[in-house]
């Protein structure tokens, strides 16, 4: 029986190492991984720079003394002095990030709820705020009053823990989730031509004719499947290593931050990889299964290319937090898994449950596919 299910499983992978379709899918897919972690850490780093460096046009509708001229210089303040109806007019052209006015000694930020508005008025509240200081410690000198002993009455230390770098966290699952993705499409074209395709060709009645059983064949045909999708996720893992790597070094936004996996947590995500594969395989078979013509099979699957990747992405991205019960949904667990282990955490029984899980839905599948192939109306054409 072994020997039988390694002769299908060698006519399978023969054939689909030798359709160009099956290849590119299963080699080139991995390759948009390493870019689309190299372009996210790109656009994070930029997006930081014009944080930092853009929003620094000020326009000042007042007079101010040489003091102030000194602190705005010393913030890189670019100010731009005038009336301020003509100010108004500039923040609207957006010419200036936003617009101070004064009164007394009562200064208003003027501007909208703009981004720049946002980021350039935590630089004048800086500005304010040092000049604040310089008044209130010349009036203390004035007074014969040391202005350490009034102003520094009360001191401030900050002992704040730096989490985990949120820029390498967001990447990385990212990057697994596309894994994922990428695994779900290499095992959607060999498992449709497996089944819809040797309907439609008709290869599949003069299979059934060997002296070989129906298990055996199904058994085949998804190890078939499940090797081509481990393969595509497993060199879809090793690029995201690499360009991890390669982006820890180049961006300054990962500057004292390890992105690379530790042993342990590659280990548990080559073994998701490995589950999830088996998973897809199973549930792409089934469902081509049913199919009568390889179009109709790609028609079929194609909701599934979403199913496996988006409740995960929307889990990630409400910041869904793992629990035993989300363990045991297939498709988001795997996102709960991935976003645990990039925070640093390994909760053996939440994995376990995800495990057995997978396990429990796969043997159901294959159950099904079985039952599948000893129809009739499901097995041929006509």
């Amino acid at each position: 029986m072994k020997s039988k299910i390694g002769l299908m499983l060698k006519k399978e992978l023969r054939e689909t190492f030798r359709d160009k379709k099956s290849l590119s899918m299963m080699l080139i897919i991995p390759i948009l991984i390493p870019l689309m972690v190299l372009g996210m850490s790109a656009l994070f780093e930029n997006q930081m720079k014009a944080d930092e460096n853009k929003y620094k046009t000020i326009g000042i509708a007042y007079e101010v003394d040489e003091v102030e001229k000194g602190i705005l210089e010393t913030l890189g303040i670019e100010a731009v002095y005038g009336e301020v109806e003509d100010l108004s007019e500039q923040y609207k052209n957006h010419e200036i990030d936003l617009y101070i006015t004064k009164k007394d000694n009562a200064y208003t930020i003027n501007g909208t709820n703009r981004t720049s508005t946002s980021y350039a008025s935590a630089l004048v509240e800086n500005y304010i705020e040092a000049y604040k200081q310089y008044l209130q410690t010349d009036y203390l000198k004035d007074k014969d009053i040391d202005p350490d002993e009034v102003m520094n009455i009360v001191t401030l230390d900050r002992n704040i823990t730096e989490e985990e770098n949120f820029f390498s966290s967001y990447v990385t699952v990212y990057a697994l989730l596309f894994i994922i993705m990428a695994i779900t499409v290499s095992a959607t074209y060999p498992a449709t031509d497996t089944t819809a395709g040797e309907k439609e060709r008709g290869t599949l009645e003069t299979l059934l004719t060997f002296p070989i059983k129906s298990k055996d064949i199904i058994v085949g045909k998804f190890l078939s499947v499940s090797i081509s999708a481990a393969i595509t996720g497993f060199l879809g893992l090793l690029l995201m290593e690499g360009a991890l790597y390669l982006s820890s070094n180049m961006f300054t936004i990962y500057e004292g931050v390890n992105l690379m996996l530790s042993p342990l947590n590659l280990v548990i995500v080559s073994l998701v990889i490995l589950s999830f594969s088996l998973l897809i395989s199973g549930l792409c078979i089934a469902i081509a299964s049913k199919c009568k013509t390889f179009k109709e099979a790609q028609s079929a699957l194609t909701p599934l290319n979403f199913i496996s990747v988006f409740p995960g992405m929307i889990a990630f991205m409400m910041e869904v937090k793992s629990s035993r019960i989300l363990s045991m949904i297939p498709f988001i667990n795997v996102t709960t898994v991935f976003t645990d282990l990039t925070n640093g955490i390994v909760d053996w029984l939440n994995i376990a449950l995800m495990f057995i899980s997978t396990i429990v839905v796969i043997v159901i599948v294959l159950w099904l596919i079985i039952r599948q192939y000893k129809s009739e109306k499901v097995l041929f054409t006509n």
